[in-house]
């Protein structure tokens, strides 16, 4: 087969690429690193013709020409399946919305679709010999998305790193419909939330602790995770493996420090496997073309079995605040979206279930408000209108900077002491009056 007729036969230009786009019509944007930039300029072109356009995607990290506008509100409206801080500033404009998911789900979520998308277009890596485009850092659920859509456009990257998989990290051109040459940008940087703290420093040190020769890792984004992982590469532990969903800087960093080898690994041995990375371009780097990184959709390194098999899996993720129920809310500030629920649940069951495992939830155990009021993370009760993200039956490790504590089989008068161990002593006796208000605060608890 003459790929290369084939390709030149399916080449357009983005500006009439996006004439496929139709008033009402569900369109998909791309995932973090393969969302689409040349096409997003040129249907920003079309805005006085569009009306009804629901645009969808997640993790922006860049702002997207179509919200450019002031009555952008009236033409495009943004369907996130993850928040950031770009989308958090375009749902304070209305015209930006939360698509809650259970994230190993995402691929069963298109092919079971009630709006499937009308048009799909994604940002890919050149063909290949093979007819091939690699769709970078994000395989994530995009062949689900490409399948389940009437029309594909892929707008080529020369700058894409080529991402090894695994299965659907690649898309035929068969498959595809148009192809755009893009600006050939550089991959658009994603930092990891800025630089560690003390606090960060001292949660961080609980948890190292806990992490056998051998464990396998999953990090979350922010400076806890990324402290785990500063201290994960200057202590002696050896042979660690690596199976995430989001792959961070702090993954580099480890391999590059000779602590990960991937070699305990029950499944998938020698592969550091993720579903979408994002990062500094140390990372994508790093990943071009390395035997050592396997990408694969969100339905597999997210699946419970999946992780379940790997023996001493390690799940490290971050939260807003706690209650002293142990339900865990890591999306929300009341009733307004923060980030979204992702993988965290995916990853608090399966670490469970496997043999030697363990999930961590850390985060400090204050935070301040705009006048540098302190107020405690760990609560009575989640704040009205919080999202719980990990119920409390689900719940393993809570870790703060004042101490780690297991709340898993331990009933509601054991996990308020526990919790409230961990809390800010400033807040301990505030916390122990609501506990007993609420009648979880057994008479003979330490005070």
């Amino acid at each position: 087969m003459d790929y290369q007729a084939m390709y030149q036969q399916k080449l357009t230009t983005a500006d009439e690429a996006v004439k496929v786009v139709k008033s009402g019509d569900w369109v998909d944007y791309g995932w973090c690193t393969n969302t689409v930039d040349a096409l997003d300029k040129a249907l920003a072109k079309r805005t006085d013709e569009l009306k009804d356009i629901n645009l969808r995607g997640g993790i922006l990290l860049k702002p997207l020409a179509v919200f450019e506008r002031e009555d952008a509100g009236e033409h495009f409206t943004w369907n996130s399946w993850h928040m950031g801080g770009i989308e958090r500033k375009a749902i304070a404009k209305g015209f930006s919305f939360y698509s809650p998911i259970r994230y190993s789900e995402l691929p069963r979520y298109y092919r079971d679709s009630q709006t499937p998308p009308d048009v799909a277009m994604l940002q890919v890596a050149p063909m290949d010999e093979h007819g091939y485009f690699n769709l970078g850092p994000s395989p994530s659920h995009a062949m689900a998305c490409i399948r389940s859509a009437k029309k594909v456009i892929v707008e080529v990257n020369q700058n894409m790193p080529i991402c090894l998989g695994g299965f659907d990290n690649c898309v035929s051109i068969n498959d595809v419909d148009l192809i755009v040459e893009g600006s050939n940008t550089d991959l658009y940087e994603l930092g990891g939330g800025g630089a560690a703290t003390d606090i960060d420093h001292a949660v961080a040190k609980y948890i190292v602790d806990e992490i056998p020769d051998g464990a396998c890792l999953q990090l979350g984004i922010g400076g806890m995770p990324n402290a785990v992982g500063s201290l994960i590469a200057e202590s002696d532990l050896k042979d660690l493996g690596v199976h995430t969903e989001m792959y961070v800087d702090a993954y580099v960093d480890l391999a590059m420090a000779g602590k990960v080898t991937c070699m305990k690994k029950n499944i998938d041995r020698g592969r550091q496997v993720f579903a979408f990375a994002a990062g500094t371009q140390k990372l994508y780097d790093y990943l071009d073309d390395n035997p050592a990184c396997m990408a694969a959709p969100i339905s597999y390194t997210n699946d419970i079995r999946t992780i379940a098999a790997i023996d001493n899996f390690v799940s490290i993720n971050n939260a807003v605040d706690v209650d002293l129920y142990g339900q865990v809310n890591g999306e929300t500030a009341g009733t307004k979206q923060i980030s979204g629920a992702g993988g965290q649940q995916d990853f608090v069951l399966g670490a469970y279930l496997s043999k030697g495992g363990k999930s961590f939830i850390c985060l400090s155990s204050t935070h301040a408000d705009k006048d540098g009021t302190l107020h405690s993370r760990i609560r009575p009760t989640l704040q009205n209108g919080s999202v719980v993200t990990d119920t409390r039956v689900n719940t393993m490790y809570v870790v703060t900077e004042y101490g780690c504590v297991c709340l898993k089989g331990l009933t509601v008068w054991e996990r308020a002491e526990k919790l409230i161990s961990i809390a800010h002593p400033d807040f301990r006796e505030e916390l122990i009056r609501e506990a007993e208000k609420q009648k979880i605060w057994y008479p003979h608890n330490r005070r």
